[in-house]
C-alpha cells in the first residue's frame, strides 16, 4: 500500500514539476552563456547547476569565477543571496507529517527552490517526501541541462550572438525587481541605493581596491540591513492575521 502511494506521489510530483522544468531550462541556458564566458566546461556547469539551483547564486558565482575571486568570497556571496531558503525550509517543515524522519526532512530542505517550495506548500494536506523529490528531480535535471547546453552554445556561437544572449539574464532580473520596485517605494529606494553605491565604491580610494566580489557581498549585507532597520515590515504585512 505504501509503495503504491509513493508511486502516485512520484507521478504527481513529476507532473507538477514538468512546467517548472521547462521554464528552468530557458533561464539556465542564459546562465550557461555567463558560465561559458567565465571559462566553465559543460560538465562543470551541469554539476554546479545541479547542486545550486539558484539563478542569483549561480550568476554571482560565475561572475566571481570570471574575476578570479577567492573561495571565501564565493561562499559568503552564496550564503547571503540564498538566505531566503532557510525561511522557506522552515515554512515547509509545517507541511511535513509529524512522523517523517529527520533524513527526509533534511533532503526535502535540500530540494527547496522558489518554485518547488511553492507547489510543495500548496500540496493538499501534508506534503509527501516522494512528491517533493520527484518535482525537484525533474526540474533540477532540466536546470542543469539548460546550463550545460548554454555553455556549449556559448562556446560555438559567434561572439556578438553570445553577447546578445547573455543580456537575456539581465532582462530576467529586471523583470523580477521592477514590479516589486513599482509596488513598494522602499524596494525602489534600496534598488537605487545599490546602483549608486556600487558605482561610488568602484571608484572610492580604499574600497575601490577591493575585489568586485567583496564589494558586492559587503554592499548586499549593508544595504539590506539598513533597509530592514529603517523600514521593517509591519506585523500586518506578515500575514499573521
Amino acid at each position: 500500500m505504501a509503495l503504491l502511494e509513493n508511486r502516485q506521489h512520484i507521478i504527481h510530483g513529476l507532473r507538477d514539476g514538468t512546467p517548472i522544468a521547462m521554464g528552468y531550462f530557458a533561464v539556465a541556458f542564459s546562465l550557461g552563456i555567463i558560465a561559458a564566458k567565465a571559462g566553465l566546461t559543460a560538465p562543470e556547469g551541469f554539476l554546479t547547476s545541479f547542486f545550486t539551483r539558484a539563478s542569483a547564486g549561480e550568476y554571482g558565482t560565475y561572475t566571481l569565477v570570471a574575476v578570479q575571486a577567492t573561495y571565501v568570497e564565493v561562499i559568503v556571496m552564496c550564503m547571503v543571496v540564498n538566505l531566503r531558503y532557510l525561511l522557506m525550509s522552515a515554512a515547509l517543515s509545517q507541511k511535513i507529517a509529524p512522523g517523517t524522519s529527520w533524513l527526509h526532512r533534511i533532503l526535502m530542505a535540500c530540494c527547496v527552490t522558489d518554485e518547488v517550495f511553492g507547489i510543495s506548500v500548496a500540496h493538499h494536506g501534508y506534503t509527501p517526501p516522494a512528491y517533493t523529490y520527484a518535482a525537484a528531480l525533474i526540474s533540477t535535471l532540466f536546470w542543469a541541462s539548460g546550463c550545460a547546453v548554454g555553455i556549449i552554445a556559448g562556446s560555438l556561437l559567434p561572439q556578438p550572438m553570445v553577447t546578445a544572449l547573455s543580456m537575456s539574464l539581465y532582462g530576467m532580473f529586471l523583470a523580477i525587481i521592477v514590479p516589486s520596485a513599482h509596488r513598494d517605494r522602499n524596494v525602489l529606494y534600496a534598488l537605487i541605493a545599490s546602483f549608486v553605491l556600487s558605482g561610488l565604491c568602484a571608484i572610492a580610494p580604499v574600497i575601490g581596491e577591493w575585489s568586485s566580489g567583496m564589494r558586492t557581498v559587503v554592499l548586499t549585507i549593508v544595504i539590506s540591513a539598513v533597509a530592514a532597520w529603517l523600514k521593517p515590515l509591519k506585523k500586518a504585512d506578515d500575514g499573521a492575521a
